[in-house]
């Protein structure tokens, strides 16, 4: 038994750590690289080799792999401390319980076939048994718990407490209740392995349990976080279409007054009263100045909204060639929302990058649609996952039998949205318009 008894350790360590390499992976939305692979199964093997030379105990060589593992995600694939160190505890906790429980159905029902050769044949189906209980947990754990960087993952640490435990408790039933095969099992002793198996699987559950409240937990949090900033965004909307409303009733009564105004300055001018004339001009265009918009695209609301965004990035170059069209089968709340979204993505990206940032946006329409681009600077690398504001961007487009197409090219970004202007009756077919 000795060689068949090695070639199974090594086996065993060698599917351990590329089974915790994945999870870590999976789990973390880091893709670990053969490198990191390489050395993980390098600590593991030193420390395997170390703990059989010194004669260690259990728990410190699974302690050291747990902090091996941790090292290798916080370092090598840049994963966040608390994070890393979670990975590292359910890696290996996994591992441990389905060891423990292919364990206590060994201890319970292998004793009887030691000298037998059927004991190499049921030890190699335990092995297997082993990894494929792992690999039916990780999946478990990954449907439940999986993030990014960017996913709202509120109080990710108090979920080490919980998984500790679950880990201690594992341990200590390993190292108090299975050592070697004996030859004899008493049905005492069968009862008591059962018992042990029976604590184990509800211990996973446990887990298992825990890790789907944090899921719904973490799911309220981003609900919240979505309201809020749907009610920001609601709020300003509204204060842009008011506005845009009382400039143009300002803008109405300066046009009914203009005839009047005109007659004044022609008036003070036929008088020879020259310098009159020219303070009175100069009131004239400061009151139109006030009412006129920095970008004109047809639509006040958009037009008001366009100013105000970009009047404050005044450090991006900004550039606006459309005219949405008249009459518009488009709300101008939907409007805001589409255009608000936009611009607070294309801005943020703007300042993330380095140097100069630039923002255009441009316009065509295609018979019943309107195709918008927004084009703006980002930084190098991968496009970063959708948020909520592209959510709601892509909300309206399919309110208006529209799409959505998020492109990035080197060191910039492209946003198309395509549009239904037409009128909402004629936008099923059923009438010609």
């Amino acid at each position: 038994m000795g060689w068949f008894t090695l070639f199974l350790d090594g086996l065993c360590l060698a599917g351990q750590g590329v089974m915790h390499m994945r999870f870590v992976g999976r789990l973390t939305g880091r893709r670990p690289k053969p490198r990191h692979a390489a050395v993980y199964l390098l600590l593991l093997g030193m420390l395997q080799l170390v703990s059989v030379r010194l004669a260690l105990g259990g728990i410190l060589p699974v302690g050291m792999g747990v902090l091996a593992l941790y090292a290798v995600g916080r370092f090598g694939m840049g994963i966040r401390p608390p994070v890393s160190w979670l990975a590292a505890v359910l890696a290996f906790y996994v591992s441990q319980i389905s060891f423990g429980v292919v364990n206590s159905v060994e201890a319970a029902l292998f004793p009887r076939f030691i000298g037998s050769p059927l004991l190499y044949l049921l030890l190699s189906a335990a092995q297997i048994l082993f990894f494929g209980l792992c690999i039916c947990c990780y999946r478990a754990v990954l449907k439940l718990l999986t993030w990014t960087e960017d996913s709202q993952t509120p109080y990710i640490g108090l979920l080490l407490f919980p998984g500790l435990f679950f880990f201690a408790a594992e341990l200590y039933i390993l190292q108090t209740a299975y050592s070697v095969l004996v030859p004899r099992v008493s049905p005492a002793e069968v009862g008591r392995h059962g018992t042990l198996l029976l604590l184990q699987v509800m211990g996973l559950a446990a887990l298992l349990c825990t890790l789907y409240a944090y899921r719904h937990l973490c799911r309220g949090f981003q609900a919240q976080a979505e309201v809020r900033s749907l009610t920001q965004a609601a709020h300003a909307q509204k204060v842009y279409i008011a506005e845009a409303r009382a400039r143009y009733e300002r803008t109405k009564s300066f046009r009914h007054d203009i005839q009047n105004h005109l007659s004044v300055l022609d008036g003070l001018l036929r008088s020879g009263r020259l310098e009159e004339g020219r303070a009175y001009l100069d009131k004239l265009e400061t009151v139109s100045e006030a009412l006129s918009f920095p970008y004109q695209t047809g639509n006040p609301v958009v037009d008001i909204l366009l100013g105000e965004k970009l009047g404050l990035a005044k450090e991006i170059a900004a550039e606006v060639s459309l005219v949405l069209p008249t009459p518009c089968g488009i709300d101008d709340f939907d409007l805001c929302v589409l255009f608000a979204n936009a611009l607070d993505n294309a801005i943020a990206a703007c300042r993330s990058g380095a140097g100069a940032g630039a923002v255009r946006i441009s316009g065509e329409r295609q018979g019943d649609f309107y195709m918008l681009v927004f084009e703006n600077t980002c930084p190098e690398g991968p496009p970063p996952p959708a948020g909520t504001g592209l959510s709601n961007i892509k909300a309206v487009a399919e309110k208006y039998r529209g799409a959505v197409l998020a492109e990035k090219h080197g060191g910039r970004f492209y946003l198309s949205v395509l549009l239904n202007v037409a009128p909402p009756d004629c936008r099923d077919g059923s009438q010609t318009c």
